[in-house]
């Protein structure tokens, strides 16, 4: 009966060496960075003006236009998109014909 209190009274666990090796590696690799404006992949920029004569082209080339549509095929971010086809349609360039919550599909206006 002894021997089971003793084990019962040990410290803590020594790790295993594959879990010893990565806290080892992961405690050099915070040593290094400094300054985390250094070196590294830099992220690929982002147009968000959209060209207004290229959207304009594309929306009446086409018989509907979603946001996702148009900032596809312009290359910008979705935002920006959205807000060209909420100004397009209160300037009357497009009009909404279906959709909801947000995906909405325009039409040109025919002039």
């Amino acid at each position: 009966m002894e021997k089971q209190a003793h084990a019962d009274m040990g410290g803590a666990k020594k790790p295993s060496p594959a879990k010893q090796e990565k806290s080892q590696g992961f405690k050099d690799s915070k040593k290094g960075k400094k300054d985390k404006g250094d070196g590294g992949p830099k992220k690929a920029e982002i147009t968000v003006v959209i060209h207004e004569e290229q959207a304009l082209k594309i929306i009446k080339n086409s018989k509907l236009v979603t946001t996702y549509d148009l900032a596809r095929q312009t290359g910008t971010k979705i935002s920006a998109a959205n807000a060209f086809l909420r100004k397009s349609e209160k300037n009357g360039i497009v009009k909404k014909v279906s959709g909801y919550s947000g995906h909405y599909i325009y039409q040109a206006v025919s002039s």
